[in-house]
């Protein structure tokens, strides 16, 4: 489903300016588009406190866009996940990011936001608690797309398939809410 959505929101010509007329491509390689997608990807995973581990995944790349993608592999408990959420959403809006939607469904919540120059991140709670993230580049110029310059929290999963999350965390993966905190 991430995957999907990334598409969604990353194919050449599918980013809208404020006006919704078509946006034009950047004027950046796919190699500095995947460095700034990577950027955004770890200073989204240095805002968790207590951190939390991760993995790089595979990179997808189209005729002049790409998507990184990064799976959390710490167990993000049920009572947790509002929490999480709310870390991510607070951090994205600091960030100057605009939300552009958030999915509340109890089982696998998302949110989807825009960076001001047209990069769409996402983080989406998919099964047994496993955290997904990605960022989609708008159109830029096709170039050598490089794998991720900073290794994995953890674990190294980004040469073979990802497992379900398999760290536990006092604090993430616990199973009571977090006392007199409510979820995002």
């Amino acid at each position: 489903m991430a995957i999907l959505v990334g598409m969604v929101l990353s194919g050449c010509g599918l980013f809208q300016n404020e006006r919704g007329q078509e946006a034009a491509g950047m004027d950046i390689t796919m190699r500095e588009a995947a460095e700034k997608a990577d950027a955004m990807l770890d200073s989204t995973m240095a805002a968790f406190v207590p951190e939390v581990e991760w993995t790089n995944d595979l990179t997808t790349a189209g005729d002049c866009d790409l998507i990184r993608y990064r799976t959390v592999m710490t167990i993000i408990s049920e009572q947790r996940r509002g929490n999480f959420l709310g870390v991510t959403e607070r951090f994205w809006k600091k960030s100057g990011y605009e939300i552009v939607s958030v999915n509340k469904d109890k089982d696998h919540p998302a949110i989807f936001a825009r960076s001001g120059d047209g990069f769409a991140i996402s983080v989406t709670i998919g099964d047994k608690g496993q955290a997904f993230f990605e960022v989609a580049t708008p159109c830029v110029k096709k170039s050598e797309v490089p794998d991720p310059a900073v290794r994995a929290k953890g674990q190294d999963y980004s040469h073979g398939d990802v497992p379900y999350p398999n760290v536990r965390s006092r604090f993430w993966s616990t199973d009571s809410p977090v006392p007199g905190a409510a979820g995002s």
